[in-house]
């Protein structure tokens, strides 16, 4: 058994695919013997040291330099407290292995305890360095140059599709990865449905309200599905910088009523409202996985996505989802009414989908990494 540190760029109170990734993979690890500790970013809040389900939680200091004089000031202040931080969490917790989740401040500092401490170091992305909403790598010279190093020195780097380590090897010098596809919480509500003429159809979309996640793009396809299905809504989980502006664009085109953001929402909220639609959209810009997809086959609910990165990798096309070009809000809107008018279809997509949901699961995803970390620890 192992001693891991999951060091992750972000953990609860937060709520995203990773801090979903790094809670699932703790809890199925520890179920399996090993010792798990997970140590996240400190954004202010001094929450110290946390239990949550079980796991002790480190929430460490990451300042990092900025091309700013008083940036560079705050950093020459606040890094060697910084670093006795991060080296008192290795003395108490004895991590035999740290696993970087999501490359950010977190990675630099890890990179640096593996380096000091002689302790392998595991690398999984998450898609951070292609779908970050501020593009951190391509402002960040110094996250650019930690990631190039981490990989150059770690025993293993994952991602959750080919699409992630394609562009590791491009931009970062990856020779070679590991794709690890994430879980779905099996506990989420499935079934087998009836897909038949809504009275009012429910289009459902989740995820973080950012302008990658085109959410703008389903706005505008609304009014075309409308010319066919009236009285068709759609209802968002999810919120964040976006939303105010999503608002204003469905106000602004009389959609007022038929556009809500719910802000987010709870697991159990997210699988209900992916059971109640009729379809759910993915209209991403760039997407590195798309766990959404998931749990839409788990809730048996066709999927329509963009036709880009870890989604064209996990949709089968006309088999398991409708993949459209992203930002094509006529297409976006035709793959809707195919489903909700053609109840064949809906079905049949429905089906494949609760069969490809069967080869995703947390267990798995503890199984790869038991045989990445065997293999660093020999």
């Amino acid at each position: 058994m192992s001693r891991i540190a999951l060091v992750s760029s972000s953990f609860a109170p937060y709520r995203g695919g990773v801090e979903e990734h790094v809670r699932h993979t703790a809890a199925a690890l520890t179920a399996r013997g090993h010792e798990v500790v997970v140590w996240t970013v400190d954004r202010g809040e001094r929450l110290g040291v946390r239990t949550v389900d079980g796991i002790t939680v480190r929430y460490l200091p990451t300042p990092l330099p900025a091309a700013r004089w008083g940036s560079l000031t705050r950093f020459a202040r606040g890094a060697p407290a910084a670093w006795r931080a991060w080296r008192d969490a290795a003395r108490a917790d004895r991590p035999n292995l740290l696993h970087v989740h999501c490359f950010g401040p977190n990675g630099v500092y890890a990179v640096s305890l593996a380096r000091r401490l002689g302790l392998p170091l595991v690398v999984t992305s998450h898609g951070e360095t292609t779908g970050d909403d501020h593009d951190a790598f391509g402002h960040s010279w110094l996250l650019r140059r930690a990631l190039t190093a981490a990989i150059r020195d770690s025993a293993a780097v994952t991602a959750p599709t080919q699409s992630v380590l394609d562009d590791l090897s491009q931009r970062f010098g990856l020779g070679a990865g590991v794709v690890v596809p994430n879980g779905v919480d099996r506990d989420g509500r499935a079934g087998d449905r009836v897909h038949a003429p809504a009275a009012a159809p429910i289009i459902a979309a989740v995820g973080r309200v950012e302008p990658i996640k085109g959410f703008d793009v389903l706005v505008d396809a609304l009014p075309l599905v409308r010319h066919t299905m009236a009285s068709a809504r759609v209802l968002i989980g999810g919120d964040g910088s976006a939303a105010a502006g999503l608002r204003a664009q469905a106000d602004a085109a009389g959609l007022a009523e038929a556009v809500e953001v719910l802000g987010w929402l709870d697991p159990p909220d997210v699988a209900d409202l992916l059971a109640q639609a009729d379809v759910v959209v993915v209209p991403s810009r760039r997407e590195a996985f798309g766990i959404v997809v998931l749990e839409a086959w788990r809730a048996g609910t066709p999927v329509v996505a963009s036709r880009v990165d870890g989604l064209g990798e996990l949709i089968d096309d006309g088999a398991t989802g409708i993949l459209v070009p992203p930002g094509d809000a006529a297409a976006l809107a035709q793959a809707c009414v195919r489903i909700l008018t053609d109840t064949t279809l809906a079905g049949t997509l429905s089906a494949a989908g609760s069969v490809a949901v069967q080869s995703f699961s947390w267990d798995a995803v503890a199984d790869a990494y038991e045989r990445i970390y065997s293999a660093a620890l020999r």
